[in-house]
């Protein structure tokens, strides 16, 4: 089993949390599950050969290329044959700006790349099948994400949304939505539906989520600690 993980260019730094790729052959009869759980984190994932058999049919892959959004429950992936995958982790409000549509669209769902872009999928996804290296997959996927940037008419709202997601990060989700609120000179209404149509779920999902992330953390490191 082959296993990469990159860092994006300064250029992508605020908007991709890392790159990452996984080689695995299993032999006929053998499988492997994996269980995911909400991270926060939206994610573009790319199937170069067999594909994985998901226990929930909304996260089913029946495409080389999806997007999965924001989650709410786990659900889990058998892994089959023959796997290689290359995927781009998101920061949490990088969909909205990358497509051009709410990230709300693609709440707790596994939504294929060429629904969203039918034009510019199979190109991609070609010079993705074509590269020789994880570097040149890289190269070629912050190329495409350049081009889809210059197209964007929300940056005016970046800074904003950014800036709440440092304060919620830094606080380890004990922060209040009338405090972000406060924060981002919006009312709460307001920010509340800025907020879904950049991370794709409500601030106060996405509240709970960081807490669980960071509680799983802190028991990683001190198997003593009750989880609770």
């Amino acid at each position: 089993m082959g296993f990469l993980t990159a860092q994006p260019s300064a250029q992508f730094s605020n908007l991709i949390k890392h790159y990452w790729s996984l080689e695995s052959c299993l032999a006929p009869g053998q499988f492997h599950s994996q269980r995911i759980v909400p991270s926060g984190l939206p994610e573009l994932i790319f199937y170069l050969d067999e594909k994985p058999e998901a226990s929930d049919d909304r996260k089913s892959v029946n495409e080389s290329t999806v997007v999965s959004g924001q989650q709410k429950e786990f659900y889990d992936l058998k892994i089959t044959g023959n796997l290689s995958l290359f995927s781009i982790l998101f920061q949490p409000h990088a969909l909205a700006l990358f497509f051009d549509i709410p990230a709300s669209e693609f709440f707790n769902r596994t939504v294929p790349l060429r629904y969203i872009l039918k034009d510019e999928t199979q190109k991609l996804e070609e010079e993705l099948a074509g590269a020789s290296s994880f570097s040149e997959r890289i190269k070629i996927t912050e190329q495409f994400f350049a081009d889809r940037l210059h197209k964007n008419n929300k940056k005016y709202e970046l800074a904003r949304i950014e800036n709440s997601i440092r304060l919620i990060n830094d606080s380890r989700g004990i922060v209040s939505v009338d405090y972000l609120a406060s924060e981002a000179c919006l009312s709460r209404k307001q920010f509340e539906r800025t907020f879904s149509s950049f991370i794709g779920i409500s601030p106060k999902q996405f509240l709970k989520i960081i807490r669980f992330q960071n509680a799983v953390h802190e028991k990683s490191k001190d198997g003593k600690l009750n989880l609770t």
